[in-house]
């Protein structure tokens, strides 16, 4: 996959290129601070952009609005943002178009190689990926929403949907069977409204139906 990286930490975004080449990606263009992130992304086009939410020079949600903005004039294009801690608004913005290929991870995942490249080749073809510890923070915050009517099953399902894992996972994970993972899912969406036809993105409309309300 040819990739953009923007991160203002020289020791991670060094690290990130390594890890990149290293699984046979190919790093096309690095940013070290916010003004430098859509003219990359714009130049390259690149098959995904692996984004710092803040950067040089406010040091605010640079990554993030050069992301959105990149998503704006390249429908589709994947971002996988990396942040420092779990910032709601942060990542409920992100998701907020209700499309795919978005990713929000804490940037201690990284050190996770496996389960960093993983989320982003799942990114990367049009999934989503959400850390784990992300998840938890946003259902945690809001509790006046259709998500209370969940079981506690159904939450995990959720959770684990919002991760990106699929039904042969969520079963392996849970010790369940793929069949009970497919009525607890058929569960999750009813409880949230949701239309049964096919999108493409139910896991992801299942986690936005939640977070947008």
């Amino acid at each position: 996959m040819r990739v953009v990286i923007a991160e203002d930490n020289a020791l991670l975004r060094e690290g990130l290129v390594l890890l990149l080449g290293s699984a046979g990606h190919d790093v096309v263009a690095v940013a070290e601070s916010g003004p430098e992130v859509l003219p990359a992304l714009l130049g390259h086009r690149p098959d995904i952009a692996v984004l710092d939410v803040r950067m040089p020079p406010g040091f605010r949600d640079e990554g993030l609005r050069a992301a959105m903005e990149a998503r704006k004039a390249l429908p589709g294009l994947p971002v996988l943002v990396l942040s420092q801690y779990v910032e709601e608004s942060y990542a409920t913005e992100l998701l907020g178009g209700g499309a795919g290929g978005v990713g929000y991870l804490l940037k201690d995942r990284v050190g996770r190689v496996d389960e960093f490249l993983d989320a982003l080749e799942r990114v990367a073809g049009g999934g989503t990926a959400l850390d784990p510890e992300v998840v938890t923070e946003l259902l945690n915050r809001r509790r006046d929403d259709p998500v209370d009517t969940l079981t506690p099953r159904e939450l995990e399902v959720l959770k684990l949907m919002a991760e990106g894992r699929g039904n042969a996972v969520i079963a392996e994970t849970l010790v369940v069977t793929e069949r009970a993972v497919s009525k607890h899912i058929g569960n999750v969406f009813a409880k949230l409204g949701l239309p049964p036809s096919d999108s493409g993105h139910r896991r992801v409309l299942a986690v936005l139906a939640y977070l947008e309300r």
